[in-house]
């Protein structure tokens, strides 16, 4: 790989191309090939209708997501017409590791907004894993999304690394025509720093302490008074943390199921991810939420 990348990114419409897919998701995943989306599979979605989108070095295809239509859950209007809740779910994104960091994910999700434009969607979910910092970063902050859904144990027992914890998710809603997600993808949105933020009245709720190994190690119990904006600190390296202690791990996952659920019931809303670098010159994460009254 050169230092001087020109990616095309275009739409994944051969077999060929199908296949690279493959090896794109088990050198991203490292997964079994039990867990891969196949050829078969992504050719059967793709002929019909899913956005199968590639970026390509030349013709390698190195990175690729898949986005499929579905439709929004709603209980209350079981008469309602499928067209009228209709969303695109983002089943996976992934780019090989050789050429992550140089902003390939982003073009990605770019082409999926436009795709969802064009054939007049105006919603796109997924899920990642809310103490994963750098998908945090990179869904709500650089991309605009919001979330106000949190699933417990999402995909059941991963194994590996994960074994034993419990893979619970944030639901991403990506709203593509709204002004907040123009803006984000304009660049013209930025994050509002901590101390701006604290000045403003929100309220951290939960700030970590660090453990002799260098890790934030959550509270006990969470503050709480009235506030419309409140911020929720997360760890910076949770990848670090679950293969060195695991009880940490799984003592975060706690924590934030417990406070964040208790947060959406209360009518907050994941607006931002924000850093910041403390005293010690270590970088801490922090969600900011809004309640939808404000």
């Amino acid at each position: 790989m050169t230092d001087h990348l020109f990616i095309d990114i275009r739409p994944i419409t051969t077999l060929s191309n199908m296949r690279q897919a493959e090896v794109v998701q088990r050198e991203t995943w490292q997964i079994p090939d039990l867990e891969i989306v196949s050829v078969h599979m992504l050719h059967a979605l793709q002929h019909n209708g899913a956005a199968l989108i590639g970026a390509f070095d030349g013709e390698r295809l190195v990175g690729f997501c898949l986005g499929v239509l579905g439709t929004v859950d709603a209980p209350e209007r079981r008469d309602q017409v499928a067209a009228a809740r209709l969303k695109m779910y983002s089943v996976m994104a992934a780019v090989l590791p050789a050429y992550q960091g140089h902003n390939i994910g982003y073009l990605l999700k770019a082409a999926q907004r436009q795709f969802a434009l064009r054939i007049g969607v105006r919603l796109i979910t997924w899920t990642y894993d809310p103490l994963e910092s750098r998908n945090a970063h990179f869904n709500i902050a650089k991309l605009g999304g919001v979330c106000q859904t949190y699933h417990v144990n999402f995909h059941g027992d991963l194994g590996g690394i994960n074994a034993g914890l419990p893979t619970d998710r944030f639901e991403v809603e990506w709203l593509v025509t709204s002004n907040r997600v123009t803006r984000k993808m304009e660049n013209a949105r930025r994050p509002l720093p901590l101390s701006i933020l604290l000045q403003s009245g929100a309220l951290l709720i939960n700030e970590a302490s660090f453990n002799t190994n260098g890790h934030p190690v959550p509270p006990a119990n969470f503050v709480s008074y009235p506030s419309n904006l409140m911020l929720v600190e997360v760890p910076t390296n949770f990848q670090a943390i679950k293969q060195q202690d695991l009880a940490l791990a799984q003592q975060w996952r706690l924590h934030a199921r417990t406070l964040f659920k208790q947060l959406f019931a209360d009518g907050f809303v994941v607006t931002d991810y924000v850093t910041s670098r403390d005293a010690d010159g270590r970088q801490r994460g922090y969600y900011l939420l809004t309640h939808e009254s404000a």
